[in-house]
């Protein structure tokens, strides 16, 4: 089997995965036979060091095969320059090995190995061309099966006289610690307005605001975990633990963010003790998908291109992400839909028509917000240039902030609005009863 399927596969993935954060990890390779190991993909702007330590190296193949040629064997980075030529070289021959090839940035093969039981090998390569890189493991012996340890670690040398200058995060992250800081304020300085004018206005604020307003508290600490998070990642090259702390929030406040949206899309006025069914079955769409969608995101996240079930993660993420985001647009159609049917048969008609224009708006913002950060992110992050990848994450963070702002504006706790107008005559009928 040639390499060249596979490594147009790995080629295709690198347009649909993001910049590595540069971030040291090791990583464990069990008795693979891929032609082809995407390891990481970094940018590099100006001096970057690459390292790659390999142990507990051990190479099998049938029994009815010779021995491996160990020079078939090896690390390699390959810039996005030298892509073409790379690929060219393989379709004018499939049994070509890419490392061979004279346009890679060759690291070393499984001759430079220590002899066994030791195994090992620790090499670093100083890069100094400005571009966009990948780190690959290749394979050109047919049928063989290879299982190593692997830590590599990539960081920017800001200062070269500098013996502490290491950058882990590279071009197109590294601005990622202030902007996520800079967010998380802009969150808490909303949060402290929104309290205090809930505060203001506690003889009218409904339970759906007292959710509005926790949803707004995760959200900020899941910003300021974020720059926690990256800024260690940065400077160490580790997280210290405040990856786990940042996934947790992030989890929370994106289960509590399309909570809030399907409560209030479905026209809530306020959180009833004893839901209608229509919600409580959403709700057990909705929440189920995105706990789905964010245990794929993690998995994403810490591992990386070089696991064979990465990309059914990535597809995992994006089934769940966008069935739950045409579940409630399907939903919030669905209930103006009702809402225009009822006002035609019930002796509410004026009050439930007044209240269509208002959840119009909301339904046309949500899809915005959705369309927006769910395609709109990607294309930017796709065609923008490894230098300005943090635009994507700034444009996804500026979407985010201006659909919580309407939101919460639009309801907002008032005297007389339409959508928290609740029919007295009902409401003394419901306590009657009980």
């Amino acid at each position: 089997m040639t390499i060249l399927p596979f490594f147009a596969a790995v080629v295709v993935l690198q347009f649909f995965s993001s910049l590595t954060v540069a971030e040291i990890k090791s990583l464990t390779i069990s008795n693979d036979s891929r032609p082809i190991i995407l390891l990481e993909k970094f940018g590099i702007i100006e001096i970057g060091h690459v390292t790659v330590s390999v142990s507990s190296v051990s190479v099998s193949s049938p029994s009815s095969s010779p021995v491996p040629d160990s020079s078939k064997l090896g690390f390699l980075v390959l810039s996005e320059e030298s892509l073409p030529e790379v690929l060219l070289e393989l379709q004018q021959n499939f049994s070509f090995c890419v490392l061979d090839s004279h346009y890679i940035l060759h690291f070393f093969t499984f001759i430079d190995l220590s002899p066994p039981p030791r195994s090992q090998f620790n090499k670093s390569y100083l890069i100094t061309s400005p571009s966009d890189y990948s780190l690959f493991f290749a394979n050109c012996v047919p049928e063989t099966r290879v299982s190593m340890k692997v830590r590599a670690e990539i960081y920017h040398n800001l200062d070269p006289n500098g013996s502490n200058s290491k950058d882990y995060l590279l071009a197109g992250s590294t601005q990622l610690p202030g902007l996520y800081l800079v967010f998380s304020l802009c969150y808490l300085s909303f949060l402290c307005f929104w309290f205090c004018f809930c505060w203001n206005n506690k003889q009218i604020a409904k339970r759906i605001h007292l959710l509005m307003t926790v949803l707004l508290l995760v959200k900020s600490l899941t910003l300021i975990c974020a720059a926690v998070y990256k800024h260690y990642v940065k400077v160490t090259g580790t997280a210290h633990g405040w990856n786990i702390v940042f996934y947790i929030f992030q989890f929370i406040s994106v289960v509590l963010l399309f909570t809030v949206i399907v409560l209030i899309g479905n026209g809530w006025s306020f959180l009833k003790l004893k839901r209608h069914g229509k919600e409580k079955k959403l709700l057990m769409i909705v929440v189920p998908l995105q706990v789905l969608a964010n245990i794929a995101s993690i998995v994403i996240g810490e591992t990386g291109p070089y696991t064979q079930d990465w990309v059914i993660w990535n597809q995992i993420f994006l089934l769940a992400d966008i069935t739950c985001c045409f579940v409630i647009v399907f939903a919030m159609v669905w209930s103006m839909c009702c809402l225009r049917e009822t006002s035609k048969t019930d002796g509410k008609a004026v009050k439930n028509l007044a209240k269509l224009p208002v959840f119009r708006k909301f339904y046309v913002l949500v899809i915005g917000y959705l369309f927006f950060t769910r395609i709109v992110v990607v294309v930017v992050k796709m065609k923008t240039d490894f230098r300005y990848q943090w635009l994507s994450n700034a444009s996804e963070e500026i979407a985010t902030l201006a659909f919580y702002s309407l939101m919460f504006y639009m309801f907002r706790p008032m005297e007389k609005s339409e959508y928290f107008d609740v029919d007295n005559e009902e409401e003394t009928a419901e306590l009657s009863s009980r």
